[in-house]
């Protein structure tokens, strides 16, 4: 994880415009911020090597793969052996399907966001890769209707 890092005005506007399009070019990102073209790049390689972009990432529609289906699978574990959950966090995001895990204080151990290509195939998931899996004491699933990404989450630049 990154440590909490100090950002100016122009930082979080560069973060912000980036955020919307990832694809503009320097030229459109220093024309929105109101800096250079090589500030954007100085400041975007900056943002990168301190772990605040931690990467770029292509966002395919699984529906245009024929896995239309998405599921949000709540997991809670039999105990809280270490080994235990040591071995499940390394085996569960290679799981098909997986697309995110996430690790959570709470109820729940673990959140698996899934795709599959429809009820049949998440009830397999569960049964094949849940159930079977000595740590895992109970699972939840939850289908997802429609998925919409937030874009107010990083602070504005004043």
């Amino acid at each position: 994880m990154s440590q909490n890092v100090s950002m100016d005005a122009t930082d979080l506007s560069l973060l912000s415009e980036f955020n919307a399009d990832a694809r503009a070019s320097g030229a459109a990102l220093a024309a929105a911020v109101g800096i250079s073209e090589s500030t954007v790049s100085l400041r975007l390689k900056r943002l990168k090597s301190l772990g605040v972009i931690r990467g770029f990432h292509l966002d395919v529609d699984p529906a245009a793969l024929g896995v239309g289906l998405q599921a949000l699978i709540s997991i809670r574990l039999a105990k809280h052996d270490r080994a235990e959950i040591d071995a499940f966090t390394a085996a569960a995001p290679q799981f098909p399907g997986v697309v995110r895990m996430y690790h959570m204080a709470g109820a729940d151990d673990y959140l698996l966001h899934i795709v599959a290509t429809d009820t049949e195939a998440v009830q397999s998931f569960v049964l094949d890769y849940l159930t079977r899996y000595p740590a895992v004491a109970h699972t939840r699933t939850n289908l997802i209707y429609r998925v919409e990404d937030g874009s107010a989450w990083i602070p504005a630049g004043e």
